[in-house]
């Protein structure tokens, strides 16, 4: 399997601050869920807006199939918002209330000039999501939060990217609804790239394959979600664990041939 994106020994610091990123390397693969976990101001959100393209890094490369990431190419930037494609945290600030499900999720088509029956793409992502297709023509409005969410993963994945970045994406849901959208998260998971970020290390070890633990802008631990959970090297993966009450069962197997 190929890298989709790659940190290639990224470093970062706003202007006047600290360093949030200290050189590093941080790998997308084709077909795999990567959870990146670490607490506030780890440099989680850095990263994943140096993946969406939204800043260059001070030190080091983005690379995108191998080659590095130019904000200035503008076919190149066509492809990768084609490719890659994001989930926030919010689904009350991340879904504008004045448009209608339809003007929402075909917002990626609009933008990339996607040709074809939009329509019937938009009724194809909203289904995929649980969603019927006869609320398109509904404002944000008259939704739940998780049916918020729902409309924004319809939208993540309308264009039929290769990579869903999924920022903190049920940080602000009702446990019950949590679990619904994980389940979401888990199924998409089986069909495209996915990184998930979030300091919620239950919801990352119940989805994801592959783990990436960041502290202080550095990657302290990474490997098979299970492996390193099961047996974390270190101590700040330790206090992590430490601080979860109960983990999937699938982990207490883990270390098991």
């Amino acid at each position: 399997m190929s890298d989709i994106l790659r940190l290639d020994h990224v470093s970062y610091a706003y202007p006047g601050g600290r360093p949030v990123l200290r050189d590093v390397s941080l790998a997308v693969t084709a077909g795999r869920s990567i959870g990146l976990v670490g607490q506030s101001g780890s440099g989680k959100s850095t990263i994943l807006k140096l993946l969406l393209g939204l800043m260059r890094p001070q030190t080091g490369d983005v690379l995108f199939d191998g080659a590095r990431l130019d904000l200035s190419d503008r076919q190149m930037m066509r492809t990768y918002r084609k490719s890659v494609q994001a989930v926030f945290q919010d689904p009350y600030a991340s879904l504008d209330p004045r448009q209608k499900v339809q003007a929402i999720v075909s917002e990626p088509l609009r933008a990339l000039g996607i040709g074809g029956d939009r329509r019937a793409m938009v009724v194809a992502a909203l289904r995929s999501v649980g969603l019927d297709g006869d609320i398109l023509d509904r404002y944000p409005a008259a939704f739940s939060g998780g049916q918020r969410q729902r409309i924004a993963i319809a939208r993540a994945i309308v264009a039929g990217p290769r990579v869903v970045l999924a920022d903190e994406a049920v940080s602000a849901l009702d446990l019950t609804t949590k679990v619904r959208v994980v389940d979401l998260f888990r199924d998409l998971a089986r069909k495209t790239t996915l990184l998930f970020v979030s300091h919620d290390l239950g919801v990352v070890a119940s989805l994801c394959d592959e783990i990436v633990i960041l502290e202080g802008g550095r990657i302290v631990e990474t490997g098979p979600t299970r492996a390193v959970l099961a047996a974390p090297a270190h101590a700040y993966t330790q206090q992590l664990l430490a601080s979860v009450p109960r983990l999937p069962d699938f982990l207490a197997g883990a270390s098991s041939p």
